[in-house]
């Protein structure tokens, strides 16, 4: 209902409406993780809200002290029929776990934690793929990036796929969705981070990029593989670097690049 005003009732409008209704949505969202070692990991993750574990009798005696530790309840299914809405092909190993994203916290709460003195954050703008996603938290994990940053729309979700690929990292890893990627980079940039976008087309080396964020907080911005950044979040970088090739050719996919990104960020002192 909207408020009272010399009588009138206040219509909330249309926008703040659908915003609202999006919100309620994202809260009741589930998802469903699968695999012997994703769904051990998000079982023994106390933050991780578990709703329903399906499990081969084969399974649960592998996963018996992580669903001790959870204190959630299985459900023992038949292999050959195993009763969970999953895609086609997808490796479950007897094993599947329905479960909501995991919440993190603030923007800037989170990104001023991890490893180091000066954070480390890595931002995708518009990639979808879980597979590219889930390889790239798995390299933040590895190398200590405080979180990764995506928007809530055109990126990849928590889903059963990512968190395989990310072989643990998804219930350690912050995974940040954020409505605006270019507000949630101003609010970077006014937290003292410096951000670098990979372009193959940048102005300066990755090695030479990296040295300008040396002593600060910097953040590694990187885009879909094809369409690359958009052009206001190019806008919105410090500076745009480039992955130089040994031989003048060839590219790397994105979660390479996220590799070769965050070692040489982390080098950087």
């Amino acid at each position: 209902m909207g408020a009272e005003q010399d009588g009138t009732v206040m219509k909330k409008p249309k926008w703040v409406i659908d915003k609202e209704r999006g919100a309620r949505a994202e809260a009741n969202q589930t998802h469903w993780l699968f695999g012997l070692h994703a769904v051990r990991d998000a079982l023994e993750n106390t933050a991780r809200q578990k709703l329903r574990l399906v499990v081969t009798r084969n399974a649960q005696a592998k996963l018996t002290k992580a669903i001790e530790m959870s204190g959630i309840t299985p459900e023992i299914a038949d292999p050959r029929k195993f009763p969970v809405p999953l895609d086609p092909g997808s490796v479950h190993q007897g094993a599947a776990l329905e479960t909501r994203p995991l919440e993190w916290g603030p923007l800037e709460e989170v990104c001023l934690g991890g490893s180091g003195e000066h954070p480390l954050v890595v931002l995708l703008d518009r990639v979808t793929d879980p597979h590219n996603v889930g390889a790239i938290l798995r390299s933040a994990e590895v190398f200590g990036a405080a979180a990764v940053i995506a928007p809530s729309r055109h990126s990849a979700p928590e889903s059963g796929a990512l968190a395989k690929t990310a072989s643990g990292a998804l219930e350690r890893q912050p995974y940040l969705r954020v409505g605006n990627l270019a507000e949630a980079m101003g609010r970077l940039k006014d937290m003292g981070f410096v951000l670098i976008g990979l372009d193959a087309e940048g102005e300066l080396g990755l090695a030479q990029a990296v040295g300008q964020g040396a002593g600060r907080p910097v953040g590694l911005v990187l885009g879909a593989e094809g369409p690359g950044l958009r052009a206001r979040t190019k806008e919105t970088c410090d500076h745009l670097a480039r992955i130089d090739a040994a031989r003048g050719f060839g590219s790397l996919n994105v979660s390479n690049a996220a590799a070769v990104s965050l070692h040489a960020a982390m080098m950087r002192g």
